[in-house]
């Protein structure tokens, strides 16, 4: 046996491989991690290009100039047609649960694109912990568990963002429905910009930046249980972003730009210690409500 103790000699090739893979799951996490967080912001990427191309010519959303510039990704036929209902799904798509299920795809699209990343402390916290434990010769329960349970808290966000979008797409026919109702889109900014300074936000935050102390103390063999922490943490980051996903619909549902920024952002603010981030955005969402009531456009 080998100096790592990991070597398993009595086992095949692909039975040594899944045995040094089980004992040291970080590598297999982060690529798996990358890979998806990769295909998920290509498509993503598809879809804005396409909203460029699709938009009247009197109306862009910031960062069209950017994307404009790019050249059309060529697609299959069925992916066109794909892109083509999640752009618009109130029309395109042929029923309710359709626009509802399309809805819903989008947007957990848009939570894995825009939260997983930041999740990447939990994530590593996680593996550090689990190839500990399989060092000494513990069990451990495989990592992507606790990011299934982490993703289904989104995709159950996703469903509730679906149902908002599809009333405010069956009301407003503009995109991005500010445009429609200057009022409305002042309301959600105001109310994410409010939330940046509450005591239940900075309880989240707190929650997101300190991972360890949850993962170590609710320590389990037993997936299930894994599973429900990743739910847990899941939870935690919701409640210190689910205001920040208001934003998408003042600035467009499938606006490349602002994805990213917000993005960046929610990494940003898990990782940089005090509440000047936040209430930086705060302020800035206060600052941009106001002056779209003030200016009705």
């Amino acid at each position: 046996m080998s100096s790592d103790g990991f070597d398993f000699p009595a086992l095949d090739r692909s039975g040594r491989a899944a045995g040094r893979l089980s004992a040291k799951p970080a590598p297999a996490v982060w690529i798996v991690l990358a890979v998806a967080i990769g295909l998920v912001w290509t498509g993503l990427a598809t879809l804005a290009l396409r909203g460029v191309e699709t938009r009247p010519p009197g109306e862009s959303l910031a960062g069209d100039g950017l994307l404009g510039g790019l050249a059309s990704l060529p697609l299959p036929a069925f992916m066109d047609y794909f892109v083509a209902l999640c752009l618009n799904p109130v029309t395109a798509a042929g029923s309710t649960p359709g626009q509802f299920l399309l809805a819903t795809a989008m947007w957990f699209l848009m939570a894995v694109a825009m939260m997983l990343p930041s999740a990447a402390p939990m994530v590593k916290t996680y593996c550090e912990i689990a190839d500990t434990a399989a060092a000494k010769g513990e069990s451990a329960v495989h990592p992507l568990v606790l990011v299934a349970g982490y993703l289904s808290v989104w995709l159950a966000a996703a469903v509730g963002f679906a149902l908002l979008d599809l009333v405010f797409r069956s009301v407003f026919s503009a995109a991005p429905f500010a445009s429609a109702s200057p009022w409305i889109a002042a309301a959600l900014l105001t109310i994410a910009g409010l939330y940046q300074f509450s005591a239940l936000k900075e309880a989240c935050l707190k929650k997101c930046r300190m991972p360890f102390p949850i993962l170590f103390s609710r320590w389990s063999t037993r997936p299930a249980a894994i599973f429900r922490l990743g739910v847990d943490e899941g939870v935690w980051c919701f409640g210190c972003c689910w205001a920040l996903m208001l934003v998408m619909f003042a600035v467009g549902t499938m606006n490349l730009f602002w994805m990213v920024l917000l993005a960046l952002f929610a990494v940003v603010e898990k990782q940089m210690p005090g509440r000047l981030v936040g209430r930086l955005a705060g302020t800035i969402l206060l600052v941009w409500a106001g002056a779209l009531l003030f200016t009705g456009a």
